[in-house]
């Protein structure tokens, strides 16, 4: 006979091993690149600059700083390895797991209806998505704390309904009033893991909302016997910090959101009814029948007229049964309207992104399916002996299938092209196009990349990204000319991307166009606030055109946007302190960011030893500037390229005759990154 404990931990170690092979899978080139794999940020590690990062803005469209937060700390612990990310989202979701197993046990003392709903969330296909996939981190780590949130939850409700029985039967008994058992600690934790959930993904919104529903069922705080407008008034007064968290979640997501919401003149209202319609239907269908899985679903208009009515049929007809057995089988009702109300914040009313649904978003609705259909079950095996023998055979097989069809799924998360080729088998769209051609540009494939990013293209000709990457690659290929023809149908585009802005100006630059170019790094500027690259390219456009002093004003606001940008810093210290422009010069601000470099360093980068020595320099401090460039070629050694050491001895040999150092800072643009689909 298994005791809970032991079943909810061999329940995670299944798991573990289930997903285990997803730890010599690489990372995937859609939204990986932006939360690990070319975010200099998180690269970083956890540091007190990241963390008021993570927390002062909203990255990738989101504001997540928790999520951020286990990125760094994966960057610490794994550097870039994606076999340490991906086994930290393996072990959060073995352990939710076993979590999800305490949690119904708990509230039902059934335990084995309980495990089988844990094994079927643990094991179902549909949530590999959010496992395999590093940048998903944020649904395993929010449900994570959700389920914490219930667990305390359903304690201190427990504790608090033993105590109010307590102290009524002492008054009936005796008249005297015990003192109520302490239920405090419990709400207090629960609220303290609410907030960690919201604080690593917005979608726990609606946990309030499913805190009522479980105190109809299976705590029964209030049945459909006993219910009145004051005891539900009551309840939800209980919950009133929880809605709280909940409602200030959302203003934070819409703000953080603002610049990828889809408008309405895009996606209409109508547009967005029809879809949340047919989707509510369409991933009890994937659940049922877990096949033809795709990393990307377009939203197309207009929506097929017959999945939409099925799914509507669906819909009324669960609904009606869940009414009318909401008093024998209350267990049908609260697991319908937990999968409803739990999906509401990534139905599709508030479009972000193009897509129409997402296996990802099944994660944590899909448990209240499983519980109602467990449950029921459970009820008919009971109430006809018959199947009950069969039952357990049923599960098994439910859940050996499962398991196949999860270590198939798995499959395709290998690497992006297996991903991205797969998906355009199920469902072609423009985003696996895309993400299939950038793979390939990689390879080194230029001619393939290019025949699947005209796909993509012929899918959305007035896409940005589709645009944006052939312009790209035949920018790479010296079609200057044409890149910069798809550059400006790509910033023309209903949905603008930062990225493409600073490419196209970075082209422009190339055909000698200036003004216009600043014009492109203005706007990537202003649609990415945060991000410190536009202002980088600015600066250099303007060290080209002479304009030193505005040069600087822009260099300044990269350091404030990214401290961490060793190489601007020292580039803006050495042009403070070395300009041929009397204007770009201020020997007193190089000085002291110099220093500051030195201090980061720990005086051990030559080429900060060579900038602090040319600030001494142009303030007229000859024998420091001397000793510090000796120390700065001493320690260069041979470590340095033979033209680096030549320039520092050629300003030592300006110290030694107290000469500062001269040069001219014109630069040569940086060329264009490639560009991945968000």
């Amino acid at each position: 006979m298994f005791r809970p404990r032991s079943l909810g931990l061999l329940l995670a170690l299944v798991t573990l091993v289930i997903y285990l092979p997803a730890t010599s899978y690489h990372f995937i080139n859609f939204d990986d690149p932006d939360y690990v794999s070319n975010n200099n940020v998180v690269q970083s590690g956890l540091t007190w600059w990241g963390i008021k990062w993570a927390f002062t803005g909203s990255h990738a469209s989101n504001w997540h700083p928790l999520t951020w937060m286990s990125h760094m700390l994966d960057c610490n612990l794994f550097q870039l390895n994606p076999a340490g990310p991906h086994l930290v989202n393996i072990l959060f979701h073995s352990a939710n797991a076993a979590l999800l197993f305490l949690l119904v046990f708990r509230l039902t003392k059934k335990l084995w209806p309980a495990a089988f709903i844990a094994a079927l969330f643990a094991w179902h296909p549909l949530h590999v998505e959010s496992v395999a996939w590093v940048s998903e981190r944020k649904d395993v780590l929010s449900t994570f704390f959700t389920l914490l949130t219930l667990l305390a939850y359903a304690r201190f409700a427990s504790g608090r309904e033993a105590a109010q029985g307590s102290r009524l039967a002492a008054e009936k008994a005796s008249g005297s009033i015990p003192q109520p058992a302490s239920t405090g600690t419990s709400y207090t934790l629960a609220l303290i893991f609410f907030t960690l959930a919201l604080l690593a993904k917005p979608m726990p919104v609606t946990l309030p909302l499913v805190m009522l529903l479980l105190d109809y069922w299976p705590l029964r705080r209030v049945t459909a016997d006993t219910w009145s407008v004051a005891k539900i008034f009551r309840l939800v007064l209980e919950k009133w910090p929880f809605f709280a968290l909940a409602a200030a979640s959302c203003v934070v997501t819409c703000l953080a959101q603002h610049n990828a919401l889809n408008p309405l003149a895009n996606v209409p209202v109508s547009l967005r009814l029809e879809n949340a319609l047919t989707t509510y239907g369409a991933y009890l269908w994937k659940m049922i029948w877990p096949t033809q899985l795709a990393a990307y679903y377009q939203l197309r208009a207009p929506i097929a007229r017959a999945p939409m009515a099925e799914s509507a049929v669906l819909l009324i007809g669960v609904s009606v049964l869940a009414w009318r057995e909401r008093k024998s089988g209350p267990w049908l009702a609260v697991g319908w309207l937990w999968y409803l109300i739990t999906l509401l914040p990534v139905i599709g009313l508030v479009q972000v992104g193009g897509q129409a649904m997402a296996d990802r978003y099944t994660y944590f609705p899909l448990i209240g399916i499983f519980i109602a259909l467990t449950f029921s079950f459970s009820a008919l095996a009971e109430a006809f002996v018959f199947l009950k023998k069969w039952l357990a055979a049923v599960a098994v097989i439910i859940l050996v299938a499962c398991v196949c069809l999860t270590e198939k799924q798995m499959s395709y998360w290998h690497d992006s092209e297996t991903l991205f080729s797969h998906s355009i088998e199920v469902t072609p769209s423009e985003p696996a196009y895309l993400c299939v051609g950038n793979t390939l540009t990689d390879q080194g494939k230029t001619q393939e990349a290019l025949t699947e990013l005209i796909m993509a293209w012929r899918l959305n000709p007035d896409s940005a990204m589709a645009n944006g990457t052939i312009a790209y690659l035949l920018n790479a290929q010296g079609k200057t000319a044409a890149a910069a023809k798809y550059y400006d149908k790509s910033v023309h585009a209903a949905a603008p991307v930062p990225s493409i802005f600073k490419n196209y100006g970075i082209v422009l630059v190339l055909l000698g166009h200036y003004d216009q170019a600043m014009d492109q790094f203005l706007a990537a500027a202003k649609l990415d606030p945060s991000s410190a690259d536009p202002h980088v390219l600015m600066a250099s456009l303007l060290l080209q055109t002479g304009r030193d002093a505005e040069a600087m004003t822009q260099l300044r606001l990269v350091l404030q946007l990214d401290p961490l940008d060793l190489q601007t810093a020292i580039f803006t210290a050495n042009l403070l302190a070395a300009d041929e422009s009397p204007q770009g010069r201020n020997g007193a601000e190089a000085l002291a960011l110099a220093q500051k470099i030195v201090s980061q360093t720990g005086s051990q980068q030559p080429v900060a030893l060579d900038a602090l020595a040319m600030a001494n320099a142009e303030l007229g401090r000859f024998d420091e500037a001397v000793r510090l460039e000796q120390n700065a070629i001493q320690l260069a050694g041979t470590n340095s390229a033979a033209d680096d050491l030549i320039v520092m001895q050629k300003r030592l040999a300006a110290y030694q005759k107290n000469q500062p150092w001269r040069e001219s800072f014109k630069r040569a643009m940086p060329t264009p990154q490639k560009l991945s689909p968000n």
